[in-house]
């Protein structure tokens, strides 16, 4: 699991095994619970291009909007990082803006 960056109390990940995934993305999780499952997943691009869209969430609208502007803002440097994930590289996570 690649940790990305994070944002507020949320932990952005790529997970390795997405690689063959037609449609790059992030999983989100709650920082520091382990055990706790993927309480969402965004899609950040379609055909290469940039397109931030929600897969699945159960989130509040505000925290959805909140991680989107900031996958938005960040998202060169998002796409970098998965990009690392799946080249089998280390990534230190950042608190994204």
């Amino acid at each position: 699991m690649g940790q990305l960056a994070w944002i507020s109390v949320y932990m952005l990940i790529a997970l390795p095994i997405d690689i063959n995934d037609n449609r790059r993305h992030v999983h989100v999780f709650i920082k520091g619970k382990r055990s706790q499952k993927c309480v969402a997943k965004f899609w950040i691009e379609s055909n290469g291009e940039k397109c931030i869209e929600i897969a699945y969430s159960s989130l509040s609208n505000r925290d959805n909007e909140m991680i989107m502007a900031a996958i938005d803002r960040n998202w060169e440097y998002v796409n970098n990082q998965i990009t690392a994930v799946f080249e089998g590289k280390k990534t230190v996570a950042n608190k994204l803006k």
